[in-house]
């Protein structure tokens, strides 16, 4: 699979390190509040299981899977919740877990549906967010890094469902989805 990759963006050291930063700064912005931590499924579950590990506050987890890309690099536009939350969030601090930030629809989505809970706030934590792609406003409080309109994989990013696995994240070569 590495020889797949155009560029290695951010190896395992790199990730570990800044998903460190993001759970010390999550611990003290939420201390004494036992936030909901739901992850959008399947692209951000590595990323939640590391940052959750170093975290420093009670929390409880919960699992949202959307469908906006299928097998294509970009989406579609319409989403589609697949798999819903459990838990009651009404009244509690929520923060999402995504993997990368595109076009800002998807979150946007998820925003207003989670509204209808009446949640005592909610908070976003990406890991990558591709400010060029934004296709709407969108407010990401936690932030791992930013990137360009490159396709990237790995560390729970995908291509049709493949490179999730990769300890690191890398351009993928235009040649493997063109």
């Amino acid at each position: 699979m590495k020889a797949d990759m155009a560029k290695i963006l951010f190896d395992e050291i790199t990730l570990q390190n800044r998903v460190e930063q993001l759970a010390a700064e999550i611990s003290r912005d939420y201390a004494g509040k036992n936030p909901v931590i739901v992850c959008i499924l399947k692209g951000g579950v590595i990323f939640m299981t590391d940052l959750i590990k170093k975290m420093t506050i009670p929390l409880e987890i919960d699992f949202l899977s959307l469908s906006s890309y299928g097998d294509s690099t970009k989406s579609s536009g319409v989403v589609r919740i697949k798999k819903d939350i459990d838990c009651d969030i009404l009244n509690r601090h929520v923060i999402i877990i995504e993997d990368i930030i595109d076009s800002g629809l998807t979150l946007n989505y998820i925003n207003e549906y989670f509204k209808q809970h009446k949640p005592a706030s909610v908070k976003i934590c990406a890991l990558l967010d591709k400010p060029e792609a934004h296709k709407t406003e969108i407010k990401i409080d936690y932030v791992g890094f930013e990137v360009g309109n490159e396709f990237v994989v790995g560390y729970g990013l995908d291509y049709a469902q493949k490179y999730r696995n990769l300890p690191y994240i890398g351009i993928l070569k235009e040649e493997i989805y063109n």
